[in-house]
Order: structure tokens, then C-alpha cells, then sequence
């Protein structure tokens, strides 16, 4: 009778102990692919995706929509995939329901790396966005990687643009204020590329800044070097978060 019970019991418990699965996050602006299926925006049935877009999760290092997870609907290129329009500047929004432990953020345009934003092993604010900037005209694919610090698993996110030309789609990231990065059209020709770098917003204590968002103080311009809130630029801090790029 013991080893009857006992031998019930070893059946059991993996099952108790099985973990639950989690819910992690996607970009809902410009909307990915996942969003558009969860908003109902598609003219497709995009199947089980659409009640979880935030589970887009697989190995690290993957091209696909998809990762290579089950949601094969998302690399489907065949079908019409909604477009944002935008313009050559977009803030991209995630809506993070775990924030992982994150390394990087890369973005890539047509399957070629075009950004990435560093976070150091840091959590992330759930508000997280990134600002991409001098994305080429026309219709384009982005796909976004989240890799998370602590395990080999990334999530994934692809967003569906039509870039029309200049300017900033999506307000601001890290605090930096209007105007594009890169430098401004129609300027004099032989001038200094500082003068475009100093459009940096002023330092915010209550911002939170994304590695790679530049912002400036008394006069002199910083960039972060990963994730960080609250934590002065200090031209003299070797160590600290944030990297002098000179003087404005």
C-alpha cells in the first residue's frame, strides 16, 4: 500500500512543481504585429497571438518575427500586415508586464542591425521606449529583440512601417526634446556637427534614460551608457553612467 502511494506521488509531483508560464511584453506603439493581432486591427485571424502578445519569447539570436517560437502567423509576410505611418525619428513604446533583468535592445530594418540601446543587466522601467532615428524612406519591417540578462531567452517584436521623411514620430525618449538626430537639413555648409548635438534636452532627475539617450547640462553634452534614473552627468565620474561627449 506504501509504494502504492509513494509511487503515485512520484507520478504527481512534477506536475505540482511544473512552473507557471509568465507574461512578459511587447511594442504597442508604433503597434507590432502582435498588438495589431490583439487590437483586433488585422483582416486575418492571427490565432492564439492574439490573446497573448506579450509571450513572443525564444532563443537569442534569431531573425524571425516569431523568434521561432509557435506564433509562426508572425513571419507570415504574405499577409497584410497593418502600416504605421511615420517619419524618419519613431519612439517605440513597450508595454512590459515582467521586466527582465535586460542586456540589450536591438533593432534591425529589412534584417540589417540599425540600433541598439544597452541596459547593462539593469530592470527596465515596464514604460520602457527607445527613440530610432535616420530610418530610411519607404516601407520597411523592423524587428525588435529584447535580450533579457539572466536566461539565454529574448522576446520578440515586429513592427510594420511606411517612413514618409523627417522630423520625430511619438514625443520624446530619455528627455530628449524635439528636433532629429543626426544633424538638421538645410544648414551651412563646413559648419560643426556640435551645433545639431546640442539639441540634447536638459538632464531630468525623474527621467528615466535608455544607454545611447543624450541630454545635456551646464553646458556640456552627455550620453548614457546604459539604463539610469537619477544619476547626475558628472564630466569628471569615469565610472559613473553617463559619457561626456565635450562641451555644447
Amino acid at each position: 500500500m506504501i509504494a502504492a502511494v509513494l509511487g503515485a506521488t512520484a507520478i504527481v509531483a512534477p506536475v505540482v512543481l511544473a512552473p507557471a508560464a509568465s507574461a512578459h511584453g511587447w511594442i504597442t506603439s508604433p503597434p507590432s504585429r502582435q498588438d495589431n493581432c490583439a487590437t483586433g486591427a488585422t483582416s486575418f485571424d492571427c490565432g492564439s497571438i492574439k490573446f497573448e502578445p506579450q509571450s513572443v519569447e525564444a532563443a537569442k539570436g534569431s531573425m524571425q518575427c516569431s523568434g521561432g517560437s509557435g506564433y509562426a502567423i508572425l513571419d507570415d509576410n504574405s499577409k497584410p500586415w497593418p502600416r504605421t505611418s511615420v517619419a524618419s525619428s519613431v519612439k517605440f513604446q513597450w508595454k512590459l508586464t515582467a521586466n527582465h533583468a535586460t542586456t540589450t535592445w536591438e533593432y534591425f530594418v529589412d534584417g540589417k542591425l540599425h540600433q541598439t540601446f544597452s541596459s547593462g543587466g539593469a530592470q527596465p522601467a515596464k514604460d520602457i521606449s527607445h527613440t530610432l532615428t535616420n530610418l530610411p524612406a519607404g516601407d520597411h519591417t523592423v524587428l525588435a529583440r529584447w535580450n533579457v540578462a539572466d536566461t539565454p531567452m529574448a522576446f520578440y517584436n515586429c513592427v510594420d512601417l511606411t517612413v514618409t521623411g523627417g522630423g520625430t514620430t511619438g514625443g520624446t525618449t530619455g528627455g530628449t526634446t524635439g528636433g532629429t538626430t543626426g544633424g538638421t537639413t538645410g544648414g551651412t555648409t563646413g559648419g560643426t556637427t556640435g551645433g545639431a548635438q546640442c539639441s540634447a534636452g536638459a538632464w531630468d532627475t525623474a527621467v528615466a534614460y535608455t544607454g545611447g539617450a543624450k541630454v545635456s547640462l551646464n553646458g556640456q553634452l552627455f550620453e548614457a551608457k546604459w539604463w539610469t534614473k537619477g544619476e547626475k552627468p558628472d564630466a569628471t565620474a569615469q565610472w559613473g553612467p553617463w559619457k561626456s561627449l565635450g562641451a555644447c
